[in-house]
């Protein structure tokens, strides 16, 4: 078997930005991963070698094959079919992360990565070095401590952004950038209340349907489904961090009915929030 590392993260609680899992491998010739439907962002640095990811449709069509390289890197966003596998002839060793977070689709936008753009290509070597040493020290540490390893996080997606020839122009997004930082501020300070799309725009001063286009745009999701996640998190936290029963924390986190939240939590997390809080139960502290 050739060289592997696979590690899980911890499951503690990082909203802005969390690993859920990180190692390296030394593929074989034509080894394959997928067609899977990831719930969370994946990127490979591929280190040497060669190899394709394909893009597929929900009828198993593949839409797009990618042909990539040593010093390239792709992502792979939740929700979509994808499939990747390594040449026959030089094989491709790669690092991966994968992460999510409330900032985690803001970021990788800013490093010019998307589901329609998913391949990082740096613009020198000295860029693409940051990338591939930050991942890597992740993958080799999981003895380190998780915050120490989510700093890390945050230096490999900071190199991202800032080697990408993709990125987007700082200096052109400014304006836009101010409104959709003023929006997030709002939400994360007032999702406890019953706080409307109409109520945000009207606090960036921008008309509605023209603040949620441009928040989809420049996020990633309408911003609904934004002020959603941000409740939902931070009820995982609160159950994490408190013995509070779970209807006072739907209270405390915009929610009257403890039976909305109980099926939009489900929704989001895959299970009732009493059966993840009791998988979680060793974090509480009474």
């Amino acid at each position: 078997m050739g060289e592997f590392s696979f590690s899980v993260f911890p499951n503690e609680n990082f909203l802005d930005l969390r690993i859920y899992q990180y190692g390296y491998e030394q593929c074989a010739p034509l080894q394959s991963f997928g067609p899977f439907i990831r719930n969370h962002y994946l990127f490979h640095y591929i280190i040497s070698g060669q190899g394709s990811l394909d893009a597929t449709a929900e009828d198993g069509v593949i839409t797009r094959r990618y042909e990539l390289r040593a010093g390239q890197g792709f992502l792979i966003c939740p929700g979509l079919i994808n499939t990747y596998f390594a040449d026959e002839a030089q094989p491709w060793k790669y690092v991966w992360v994968e992460f999510d977070g409330l900032h985690a689709s803001e970021s990788l936008r800013y490093a010019g990565l998307t589901a329609a753009q998913p391949i990082y290509q740096a613009e020198d070597e000295t860029g693409s070095a940051q990338v591939r040493e930050r991942m890597l020290y992740i993958a080799q540490h999981s003895d380190a401590s998780p915050l120490h390893l989510i700093g890390y996080l945050y230096l490999f997606i900071d190199a991202l952004m800032q080697t990408s020839v993709t990125r987007l122009s700082a200096q052109g997004n400014q304006i836009k950038d101010f409104y959709i930082q003023e929006a997030v501020n709002y939400i994360e300070q007032h999702y406890q209340r019953n706080l409307t799309v109409e109520e945000v725009a009207d606090a960036c001063r921008l008309n509605r349907s023209y603040f949620s286009k441009l928040f989809k745009e420049n996020v990633g999701c309408p911003p609904q489904e934004f002020l959603i996640g941000v409740r939902l998190a931070k009820a995982a936290e609160l159950m994490c961090s408190s013995s509070l029963p779970i209807s006072e924390i739907a209270v405390r986190c915009g929610y009257s009915n403890q039976f909305h939240f109980s099926r939009a939590f489900r929704k989001h997390y895959g299970i009732p929030p009493q059966k993840w809080r009791a998988q979680n139960k060793k974090h509480i502290r009474t």
